[in-house]
């Protein structure tokens, strides 16, 4: 112990003491003056937030972007005030046929009284409360997926990516479990598992990695391969193996939908279950997209003849009303204990109702009927305009509303396509680098998807004869 000299030591403190006595008077003197006449502190002040009138201004709302919206999206200037049904409507009075649906996400399109009144009940009565005790909405929507897949237990978060995240965490915690302590999860190219750190390092597409990783590095542990390719698949067990480390998991979309709507192949998935078999690793399907009814079964897996262990969902599943979930059957359901993972939202009643009511009408209105019929009409549709336009489109691929269409010109941009459609009343969205997406939701009626069609043709019409007309011109300069 240091000792101190007592009259350095008086000093010190009768420093400190006088330090500490001025900061005193100071405190009181400018609390004093903050004090009103009356006793009691002064109001804070606050700048109150603009009205509803005032933002859908157009111009107010493109300004406000612009001044304190981070620039994460390139967006279209369309500001949208009110929607219904399949239909969007902007601040500038048109009117859009939706074929994006929030990416896949309205499932009941906008406006769905059901979907509402479920939501409003739920605000007036509680709206969230924490895991820390029983909800029964939690429950019962557990209790709703579990009896229509083939899982046990369920995991609710607020995304896609978080349902991910967490599948990647119960891998991890499943292979070291088994003693593997250098635990690897195949992923595929063109893959997309969500934005958060880990499902990012997940996503085999390395211009979502630039500027994210240490040394050129992201989050160790996960190996690539090429979708539906078997050979591939099995090299990369076997160098896994023979490289010290273990297989923990596999994880794949039943169909790549931001890699240009590619489905996955039956022979391809059997292996995997048969290597997850053989090994004790993980089988995990990303469902976010394509899950919830969209592909004309409840779940994309149905389509591939195999049981994973773990599956995602998310988009859909609370019909715009942000949910997320990681189901899981088997060992794989019983990883996490208290504690090991968590969310502040996850599963919260006001989700939860929304899920329900997402679940109740897919039941009272046979959805996936319609899905399935529709998806029929869209893809004969979207193959007839093809054959018509050969020189800018082709193969027309997909599984019930998640539909694509390839641009076959490598000069045509499918944002162009977007663009032109956009332009006669229709809302589109690419997907990979030359795929047109439809993803209207799923809702949507025999008329509604056929002025879609109708429109798209439209658009493809006119864009073929501005490139007609522009090659022209640049023949005639040259």
């Amino acid at each position: 112990m240091v000792r101190m000299h007592p009259t350095l030591l008086l000093v010190v403190w009768s420093t400190l003491a006088t330090s500490t006595n001025a900061f005193v008077a100071s405190s009181l003197s400018s609390t004093s003056s903050s004090l009103s006449s009356n006793g009691g502190l002064t109001k804070a002040h606050l700048v109150p937030p603009k009205s509803m009138e005032e933002i859908l201004s157009g111009q107010t709302t493109s300004d406000l972007y612009d001044l304190n919206v981070q620039k994460t999206y390139g967006r279209y200037p369309l500001i949208i005030k009110n929607g219904q049904g399949c239909k969007l409507y902007t601040t500038d009075g048109r009117e859009y046929l939706d074929c994006v649906s929030g990416i896949a996400t309205c499932a009941l399109g906008h406006a769905n009284p059901e979907l509402a009144a479920a939501i409003a009940q739920q605000m007036q009565q509680v709206h969230h409360v924490s895991n820390l005790y029983l909800i029964p909405s939690q429950a019962a929507l557990a209790h709703w997926l579990c009896e229509n897949s083939v899982a046990t237990k369920v995991f609710f978060c607020n995304s896609g990516a978080e349902a991910n995240e967490a599948a990647i965490k119960c891998a991890r915690r499943h292979a070291s479990n088994r003693g593997i302590t250098k635990p690897v999860i195949i992923s595929a190219h063109n893959s997309f598992h969500g934005r958060t750190l880990a499902a990012l390092s997940a996503t085999a597409q390395p211009k979502y990695h630039k500027g994210f990783g240490y040394d050129g590095e992201m989050v160790p542990g996960f190996r690539y391969i090429n979708y539906n390719d078997v050979d591939d698949l099995k090299a990369a067990v076997k160098e896994i193996q023979e490289n010290g480390q273990g297989l923990a998991a596999i994880m794949m979309e039943a169909l790549q939908g931001e890699g240009g709507i590619v489905p996955g192949n039956v022979e391809f998935f059997q292996t995997i279950r048969d290597i997850c078999d053989e090994t004790g690793a993980l089988m995990i399907m990303d469902e976010v997209q394509v899950g919830m009814g969209r592909s004309g079964k409840l779940w994309g897996y149905e389509h591939l003849n195999i049981v994973p262990d773990i599956f995602t969902s998310a988009k859909a599943l609370g019909g715009g009303v942000p949910i997320g979930a990681m189901l899981a059957r088997g060992a794989a359901a019983d990883v996490f204990g208290p504690g090991d993972h968590a969310s502040t939202y996850g599963g919260n009643p006001l989700a939860c109702s929304a899920g329900l009511a997402v679940a109740q009408y897919f039941c009272d209105h046979n959805i996936l009927d319609n899905v399935q019929a529709r998806g029929q009409q869209l893809e004969a549709g979207l193959a007839a305009i093809a054959a018509k336009y050969p020189k800018l489109l082709g193969e027309v691929r997909g599984w019930g509303l998640l539909r694509g269409i390839t641009v076959t010109d490598e000069t045509v941009a499918p944002g162009k396509l977007v663009l032109a459609g956009m332009e006669e009343g229709l809302l589109l969205v690419a997907a990979g680098k030359n795929v047109v997406r439809f993803v209207p939701p799923l809702i949507i009626s025999e008329q509604e998807l056929a002025e879609a069609l109708r429109l798209f043709e439209s658009a493809v019409q006119k864009l073929v004869i501005h490139l007609e007309a522009q090659a022209k011109e640049e023949l005639t300069v040259a």
